[in-house]
């Protein structure tokens, strides 16, 4: 179980979960199960080892709703779900509808069509702007990310891309090409070429500090300059550590797209489907992209799920493999997605994300007049960041703080993802309870108590 830290690389450090310093060895021999710990021996013999993934924390052995149960019977809040858990886990009535689907259609063969996906292009395509009605499926973002930026060369006749650096598009070797996390591109030698990456417009630190406007400038100086452009691919919010672009900046940025005759690819794998209180995070800033990327949890927590939506004018490549995945027009990932946006309907989801929206703002700045540990709190919808400091002037991460609050809140059931080091990642279930938001935040209080940093 002990795996060494990649010195040479400081982003295999701070990226992702602080999952190698002695405090998960404290973890492992404190609050873990032997059963739970003869299995840990066993993942970590058998499958190999990765930054982010391994070692883990815990055998879970359910999931359900907003919780997660380990095999030893210790209940967590899962609030990091790998963005897949919009309707909670195991929701009632897609475990029901995919029980239905195992029972009649279970696999579509190339080049036949089955009612299942028609249904759930046509429900689909009902969220979108008029005309946005065309899609491709596949069973993975990265898969999605990859048909977006071969549909943008074939239209614009151009290769080149645009993206920003920290972005993250799926870890496949054509998605890294286009991301701008180091972790991902070591060692990996040449990657895709034609890539331009640009500093993104971070509000809280990064050389702009916080100025979209040099942001801009920059896209539209890469943008006059380089006329081989022909895509610009962004998260309309950005995950992980949740930097939310401003409205100017989006209308700003898709007017230089529009412009200089260049794509808009928008990926909102992770944060789509209600997360931001819209169905689609792009509505937040009045903006249409020109290929939207979905995927994580449009197969509701159960079935690998993604697709690309694009516009009816861009349907004139018929006589070339865009996509051609096996599992194309899955019914069963289709069945998951039809359920999803059903489910999302029927329990008025929505709405309930923009009142829970209320209450986690309310609650985290509550939290940051509190805590001096805290330099900035952003999110919208339960999509939520705490940065953590040691000072709020010079912003220096606090790293170590953030680990110990995490471990903290792992005893007490409620787990998040840690990002870029210092920053704790808040991303419920849509469907949690208020009661079940007022215990994590409860157990969120206790644990920045215990590391004494009142305001």
């Amino acid at each position: 179980m002990n795996q060494m830290r990649d010195e040479h690389n400081p982003e295999s450090v701070v990226e992702g979960d602080i999952n190698l310093t002695p405090a998960r060895g404290t973890w492992l021999q404190n609050e873990v199960s032997d059963e739970t710990k003869e299995l840990l021996e066993k993942d970590a013999k058998y499958f190999m080892h990765q930054s982010m993934s391994t070692p883990c924390l815990d055998v879970l052995q359910n999931c359900e709703g907003s919780h997660m149960i380990s095999v030893s019977g210790k209940k967590y809040l899962d609030f990091h779900g790998n963005n897949v858990h919009q309707i909670g886990f195991s929701h009632p009535k897609l475990v029901a509808r995919l029980t239905e689907q195992l029972q009649n259609l279970t696999f579509s063969t190339r080049r036949y069509a089955n009612a299942t996906a028609v249904k759930f292009a046509e429900k689909l395509t009902s969220y979108t702007p008029k005309g946005f009605n065309r899609i491709l499926l596949t069973p993975n973002g990265s898969s999605a990310i990859g048909i977006a930026l071969k549909l943008a060369r074939a239209i614009t006749g151009k290769h080149k891309v645009v993206s920003f650096w920290d972005s993250f598009h799926g870890a496949s070797l054509d998605a890294i090409s286009v991301g701008g996390e180091a972790v991902f591109q070591e060692h990996m030698g040449p990657l895709m070429p034609g890539v331009e990456r640009i500093p993104p417009p971070i509000t809280y630190r990064g050389i702009f500090e916080g100025n979209e406007d040099k942001a801009l400038e920059y896209l539209q100086y890469v943008l006059e300059k380089d006329h081989q452009i022909g895509a610009f691919l962004a998260e309309t919010i950005r995950n992980t550590d949740v930097q939310i672009p401003s409205k100017k900046f989006w209308k700003a940025a898709r007017e230089l797209c529009t412009k200089h005759g260049v794509l808009l690819i928008l990926d909102e794998i992770p944060i789509a489907f209600g997360r931001t209180g819209t169905m689609f995070a792009y509505e937040l800033f009045d903006i249409e992209p020109d290929i939207l990327c979905l995927g994580k949890g449009l197969g509701g927590g159960i079935i690998p799920q993604a697709a690309i939506v694009t516009r009816e004018e861009y349907n004139k490549f018929g006589h070339i493999s865009l996509g051609h995945y096996t599992h194309e027009k899955s019914p069963l990932g289709t069945m998951a997605g039809l359920t999803l946006l059903e489910v999302l309907e029927e329990e008025n989801i929505l709405q309930k994300v923009k009142e829970d929206e209320e209450f986690m703002r309310k609650a985290l700045y509550k939290m940051h007049r509190k805590y001096s540990l805290i330099g900035d709190v952003r999110g919208v919808g339960l999509l939520w960041g705490i940065e953590l400091v040691t000072d709020r002037t010079s912003k220096e991460k606090a790293t170590a703080e953030a680990e110990e609050i995490m471990y903290e809140c792992l005893k007490q059931g409620l787990s998040f993802k840690v990002s870029k080091g210092n920053v704790l990642q808040l991303s419920p279930p849509l469907t949690i309870t208020r009661e079940e938001l007022e215990k994590a935040f409860e157990i969120l209080n206790s644990a920045f108590l215990k590391t004494n940093h009142i305001a």
